[in-house]
């Protein structure tokens, strides 16, 4: 009788406490802001994209001085009108303004160099890297009220659409010790077009010298369009590494330190081109026996 008691009175003590717990108010969830507020935007896709923002470059294999016993610098030119360079001019990430924009943030990540040379030998002030491409006019306007003549200074900001070519220093050396035919970029140069006062085409220049290995970083967190496959994009790194644009090769290191166009005109300055890309492969091709 007392065993049957005892048993009893825990079983009441264990429906009081499953009362108590059903009886307290539940507490309301806290309401905070959030601390990024890109986290209230509506989401543009399915997923998000972090991949490539989250993936850093993969580190150049150290080339030892005597393992390379063949090397030949090679300048080419990049057309953004080709249709294998079109994301190159993709209107909502231009190359150009990927390119500015990491060196004229508050915090600069690249060094833009001078066009004295193609050697990154001068780097440029920071507040002259800012003007690069903008241009000042003076124009005439008139005063809405009293319709008088008054002198205004505008700012014209550089356009991206202006850019339609860029040029490309690289190093083609062949590495002993893997025994394989490797080629490094060394540097990036943007061209722009001068017209004369009358509109006429001029020439091209080259706005500034970028070293390629210091902007690997930021172009590797950069999403290049990828017109196969909206899901696979690449980024601005994968494009460079894996050679996936058009180009044509305008100059070889030589002893006159000349351009093609130096001494050759019209359609023998592309055969001359692809004479020296050939030489090249050949060089390779030439070094097994088969």
């Amino acid at each position: 009788m007392k065993v049957s008691l005892k048993i009893l009175s825990l079983c009441f003590l264990a429906l009081f406490c499953v009362t108590a717990a059903f009886a307290q108010p539940t507490p309301e969830p806290v309401v905070t802001e959030s601390s990024n507020p890109d986290e209230d935007k509506p989401l543009d896709g399915v997923y998000e994209r972090a991949i490539i923002k989250e993936t850093p470059p993969l580190k150049y294999d150290h080339i030892r001085e005597a393992d390379v016993f063949w090397e030949k610098r090679i300048w080419r030119v990049l057309d953004v009108r080709e249709k294998m360079n079109k994301p190159f001019v993709y209107p909502e990430a231009p190359f150009i303004s990927i390119i500015l924009d990491a060196a004229t943030s508050e915090n600069p990540e690249i060094t833009l160099y001078s066009t004295i040379d193609d050697k990154f030998s001068e780097a440029l002030d920071p507040n002259e890297a800012s003007t690069i491409g903008v241009s000042v006019d003076t124009i005439i306007t008139f005063d809405p009220e009293t319709f008088e003549e008054q002198m205004k200074v505008v700012r014209n900001e550089l356009n991206w659409e202006d850019i339609k070519r860029f040029r490309i220093k690289e190093v083609w050396f062949f590495d002993e010790e893997t025994s394989t035919m490797q080629v490094r970029i060394l540097g990036i140069a943007p061209l722009r077009e001068v017209f004369d006062d009358q509109g006429n085409f001029k020439y091209e220049q080259p706005m500034f010298w970028v070293y390629y290995p210091e902007l690997r970083d930021v172009l590797a967190r950069q999403e290049a369009f990828n017109p196969l496959n909206d899901a696979a994009r690449m980024s601005w790194e994968d494009i460079f590494e894996m050679r996936y644009f058009s180009s044509y090769i305008y100059k070889e290191s030589n002893v006159y330190d000349r351009r093609i166009q130096d001494y050759m005109t019209g359609v023998d300055i592309l055969l001359e081109s692809e004479k020296i890309k050939n030489e090249i492969f050949s060089f390779e091709h030439d070094l097994w026996s088969y």
